[in-house]
C-alpha cells in the first residue's frame, strides 16, 4: 500500500527506543488512542501495547510506605492488537524483534492519511525469510472502530505460518516505571466468547468505578479459521501455506463501546453490531483518509523546513487527543495526551496551552472542555468550603468527578524515596480555568456561553479568590498565602513546619486580572441574567465591592530591583549552578538531585519552570503593565526586563511548558535569544529531552503550545473588541509561514507573513466584514476578499 503526504519515520529495530517510539506512533480519535506497539509484543520492560479511551478512570487503594493511599487512573483497556506469527515447524517460536533475527525494520506514521506502516523482514535461516507489513488505522469517522492489515510473504523457500490473534484482557497500568508499587490491576470479569469462527468478543468492566468495556474482533484471512474463548482472551488462528515471493493478507477489525458512551444499551450488542456493520480494510481506509482530509482543512498550517515537519507531528497528537468527538465527552485536557499512563491519565491546567489553539480551529471543543469544568463547579464548590472559603476552587490534578487527584506521596527515582506531594496547593488552576473562559469567548463570541456556564465558572473563581485575600495592615495590603506557583519546586518555606508559600506572584496577579474581568462579566450581563446569578449564587451586599477592593490590592513582592517569584525568595540562597552542571550533567529534575543528597530545593533560589514570566505568556505587553497598574505597581520596561534576565539564570526547565514560555517572551523581550527555547520545545517529545519520560506519554501542552507560539505568539494575534488584532514579531527562523483560523463564524480565514506582508484573507460568505488592526493602520476585509498590510519596522 501507498500513502502520501506527510511522514514521520523510524529505520532499524532499537529495543532502547521502543517506547518512545510507542509514543509517537500512537493512533487516536479524540475518543480512544492505542500506542504504536508491534502486534506480535507483549508488555515488558521494552514492548508496552497500551489502550486509553477519554475519561475513562478507575480508582484503587494501594499500600505505600505504610500508609494507605488512593489513586485514580486513566485505565489501560483490553488489548486489541495482538497478532503474532510463527513457523508451523515443531518447536518454533513465536517471532518477534527481541528473539529472532530482523534484518530490516521500518516505521511509517503517515500524518495526513492517519496511518501507521510498518515492514520488518525476519531471517529464517535456511528456511529464507518472512516479510511482515503492516497498516494500522484507529478510525476517525467512526471512533468506536479499529483495523489492522497484515501481508505476510515467504522469501526464498515455501512457509507454512501459524497466525494467533487476540483480544487481550490479561492487561494491568504498568507503563510508568516509579507507579509500579502501586495497585494497577483496574479490570475484572473478564468474560470472552465466540461469534461465530470469524467473530469473538471480550467483555469486563472496571473495578470500582464499574465502567463496562466490551470489544468485538473480526479477522478475515484464507480459510478456515479457528476461534476459541479463553479465560482472559478470545483467540483466533489460522495457517497460512505461503509460497515464495506470493503475499498473504490477514485483516483484523475491532469495535469497542463502553458503558459511558450515549445512546447504547449493553455495550458487547452495540460492539457486535458495531462490527458487523463494518465494511472490510480497503474501504475503511478510504473513509479514515476522508474524514482525516476534513480535519486538516480546518487546521491549516503551513510552515517550511523541519520545523514545519514537527508542527504537523505536533498537530496531529493533538487532534489525536482532541477530535471534534470530544465535544460530546465528558473530558477534560489529559496532561500526556490518550498516548500512555504518566500523570495517570488526569488533568492539570494544560488546557491553559491548548484551548487558545483550539478556540480558533475547534471551538466545540473548546466548549466541551470547558464544560468539563463546569459539570464539576459543584466539587470546586465543596473543596473551597473544605478550606473555609466562598467560591469554587478547582483540584490541581482533575480526573472523573472534579476530586483532588494529586497523589499525596510521590516517588523520587533517585532516592528511592516516598516524599509529600504537596503541588494540590497550586490553586492558581481556577486562574487558568476562568482565563480560558474569558479568551474562549473573546475569540468566539458565544453570547450564550459567557452568560451561561461560563459566567458561573467565572465568578465562582473570583468569589473564591477574594474570600483567600487577608489584609495585612502592616503592608496596607492583600495577600493570598499558604500556596505553590506554578514553578512547583517550592512548595514551602526552609524548615517550615508546613507547606505552602505566600504572595507568589503569578497567582495574585492572576487573582487580580480574575477579579477585574468578573467585575466586567457582571457589568455587562443581561439584567436578568445578572439577577439570576446574583440571587443563585447567593451574592452578597457588598461582595462586589470587595472584589474590586482586592483586585487592586493584592501584592506584589519585589527584591534587589526586580519582581519576586514569593514573599521571600530573596531571602534564599543561591545554587552553584555551574557545579551541579558539572557534577549532573543534566540537571533539569535539581530538585530529585538535591533530595537525594539529603538537601532541598526550597532552600535556593532555583525554579523548576517559568513562574513569574508566565504572565508575559498569557497577557500581551500592553495587558500585562495595565494588569501591574491595577495592582499600584507600574513596572517599567527595565524593571521587567531585569526580572526576565534574573529568572533566565535561575531555571532548570524541569518541565516541557519551560521552554514554550521562555522562547515565547523572548520572541518579543529578547529575539536573539528566543530561538534556542523554542527549538527546545520543538524537539521535546522527539529527542525525549526530559529523559524517558515521552515513553509515557507526550507532553500535550508543550505540543499544542508550539502551535499557539506560530498561531499568537509571533503574530501577536488578539481577539479582542470584535476585532482581529496583530503586532507581529519576526523571528528569522520562521520567516514565512501562514495558517487559516475560525473566528466570529468565519470559516478558514487564511493569515499569512512572508517578506515584512501580512496576508488576510476572509473565504466568501453571507457573514460580516472582519476588522483587522496593526499597528496604527485598521482595515476591514469583506468576505471574498484578501488584503495585503505592510509590517512597520
Amino acid at each position: 500500500m501507498t500513502v502520501t503526504g506527510p511522514t514521520w519515520e523510524y529505520e532499524g529495530y532499537q529495543a532502547e527506543r521502543e517506547r518512545l517510539r510507542e509514543s509517537l506512533c500512537t493512533l487516536g480519535n479524540g475518543y480512544v488512542a492505542t500506542r504504536g506497539a508491534l502486534p506480535e509484543c507483549t508488555a515488558d520492560e521494552i514492548h508496552y501495547p497500551g489502550t486509553y479511551a477519554a475519561g475513562c478512570y478507575n480508582r484503587l487503594t494501594s499500600e505505600i510506605a505504610g500508609r494507605r493511599v488512593e489513586n485514580e487512573d486513566m485505565v489501560n483497556l483490553p488489548n486489541w492488537l495482538p497478532l503474532r506469527f510463527r513457523p508451523s515447524a515443531d518447536g518454533a517460536g513465536w517471532l518477534t524483534p527481541d528473539t529472532a533475527a530482523v534484518t530490516e525494520h521500518h516505521l511509517t506514521l503517515h500524518l495526513d492519511a492517519g496511518v501507521l506502516e510498518r515492514r520488518t523482514r525476519y531471517s529464517l535461516g535456511s528456511h529464507g525469510s518472512l516479510l511482515v507489513t503492516q497498516s494500522r488505522l484507529v478510525h476517525l469517522g467512526d471512533p468506536h472502530l479499529a483495523a489492522l492489515r497484515t501481508e505476510f510473504t515467504a522469501e526464498g523457500a515455501a512457509l507454512d505460518l501459524d497466525v494467533e490473534a487476540a483480544l487481550d484482557g490479561d492487561v494491568t497500568n504498568a507503563g510508568v516505571a516509579r507507579y509500579r508499587d502501586l495497585d494497577g490491576r483496574h479490570l475484572t470479569g473478564v468474560h470472552t466468547g465466540v461469534a461465530d469462527a470469524a467473530t469473538v468478543w471480550l467483555n469486563c468492566r472496571t473495578r470500582t468505578s464499574d465502567i463496562r468495556i466490551a470489544l468485538a474482533g473480526r479477522l478475515t484471512g484464507p480459510p478456515p479459521v479457528a476461534a476459541t474463548a479463553e479465560p482472559r482472551r478470545a483467540v483466533q488462528t489460522l495457517r497460512l501455506a505461503l509460497s515464495p515471493g506470493r503475499t498473504v493478507t490477514v485483516d483484523k477489525t475491532v469495535a469497542l463501546h463502553t458503558s459511558h458512551d450515549p445512546a447504547i444499551g449493553d455495550p458487547l450488542r452495540a460492539a457486535l453490531d458495531r462490527l458487523a456493520g463494518a465494511p472490510g480494510f480497503p474501504d475503511l481506509r478510504e473513509s479514515h483518509r476522508a474524514a482525516w482530509a476534513r480535519l486538516w482543512r480546518r487546521t491549516v498550517l503551513d510552515v517550511p523546513g523541519e520545523a514545519g515537519r514537527i508542527l504537523r507531528l505536533h498537530l496531529f497528537h493533538v487532534l489525536q487527543t482532541l477530535s471534534p468527538h470530544t465535544a460530546d465527552l465528558d473530558v477534560g485536557v489529559p496532561a500526556r495526551g490518550l498516548h500512555g499512563e504518566a500523570y495517570r491519565g488526569h488533568v492539570f491546567w494544560d488546557e491553559l496551552f491548548v484551548l487558545p489553539y483550539l478556540d480558533l480551529h475547534l471551538p466545540e471543543v473548546s466548549r466541551g472542555l470547558l464544560r468539563y469544568r463546569h459539570r464539576r463547579l459543584d466539587a470546586a464548590r465543596r473543596a473551597a468550603a473544605r478550606l473555609g472559603r466562598r467560591g469554587a476552587c478547582y483540584p490541581w490534578q482533575s480526573g472523573s468527578d472534579g476530586h483532588e487527584e494529586t497523589q499525596e506521596l510521590h516517588l523520587n527515582p533517585r532516592s528511592g524515596r516516598w516524599l509529600p506531594d504537596n503541588s494540590r496547593l497550586q490553586h492558581h488552576v481556577g486562574s487558568a480555568v476562568a482565563y480560558n473562559v474569558w479568551r474562549y469567548c473573546e475569540a468566539t463570541g458565544d453570547s450564550d456561553f459567557r452568560a451561561g456556564e461560563g459566567a458561573e465558572l467565572f465568578l465562582e473563581i473570583a468569589r473564591f479568590w477574594a474570600d483567600s485575600a487577608v489584609y495585612d495592615d502592616h503592608l496596607g495590603r492583600h495577600r493570598i498565602r499558604g500556596v505553590v506557583g506554578p514553578d512547583e519546586y517550592h512548595d514551602a518555606y526552609p524548615g517550615a513546619g508546613r507547606p505552602g508559600l505566600d504572595d507568589n506572584t503569578y497567582t495574585n496577579a492572576t487573582a487580580a486580572w480574575v477579579l477585574a474581568r468578573a467585575l466586567d462579566l457582571l457589568r455587562t450581563l443581561p439584567e436578568p441574567r445578572r439577577r439570576e446569578l446574583t440571587e443563585r449564587m447567593g451574592l452578597e451586599p457588598g461582595e462586589s465591592e470587595r472584589w474590586a477592593e482586592v483586585a487592586h490590592t493584592l501584592h506584589v513582592p519585589r527584591h534587589d530591583g526586580v519582581i519576586s517569584q514569593f514573599a521571600g525568595y530573596g531571602d534564599l540562597a543561591e545554587l552553584d549552578w555551574d557545579a551541579y552542571r558539572a557534577r549532573y550533567g543534566d540537571i533539569r529534575r535539581l530538585d530529585r538531585i538535591l533530595e537525594a543528597e539529603g538537601d532541598t530545593v526550597n532552600r535556593y533560589r532555583a525554579s523548576k519552570q517559568a513562574d513569574v514570566l508566565m504572565l508575559a505568556y498569557l497577557f500581551a505587553p500592553r495587558e500585562l503593565h495595565a494588569l501591574f497598574r491595577q495592582l499600584g505597581h507600574d513596572i517599567d520596561e527595565d524593571t521587567w526586563s531585569a526580572t526576565v534576565d534574573y529568572y533566565l539564570g535561575r531555571t532548570s526547565h524541569g518541565s516541557t511548558l519551560s521552554g514554550l514560555v521562555h522562547g515565547w517572551i523572548l520572541t518579543r523581550a529578547r529575539r536573539a535569544d528566543a530561538w534556542a527555547y523554542v527549538q527546545e520545545t520543538l524537539r521535546g517529545d522527539i529527542a525525549d529531552i526530559q529523559g524517558g519520560t515521552t515513553g509515557e506519554g507526550i507532553h500535550l501542552g508543550a505540543m499544542a503550545g508550539t502551535l499557539d507560539l506560530v498561531q499568537r505568539g509571533l503574530t501577536g494575534l488578539e481577539t479582542r473588541d470584535g476585532a482581529l488584532r496583530l503586532d507581529p514579531v519576526p523571528l528569522p527562523e520562521f520567516s514565512s509561514y501562514g495558517f487559516s483560523i475560525r473566528y466570529l463564524g468565519h470559516w478558514g480565514i487564511g493569515v499569512r507573513l512572508a517578506r515584512r506582508q501580512l496576508e488576510i484573507a476572509v473565504p466568501d460568505s453571507e457573514g460580516a466584514p472582519v476588522d483587522v488592526r496593526l499597528a496604527d493602520q485598521v482595515v476591514t476585509v469583506r468576505p471574498g476578499r484578501t488584503v495585503r498590510l505592510v509590517l512597520p519596522e
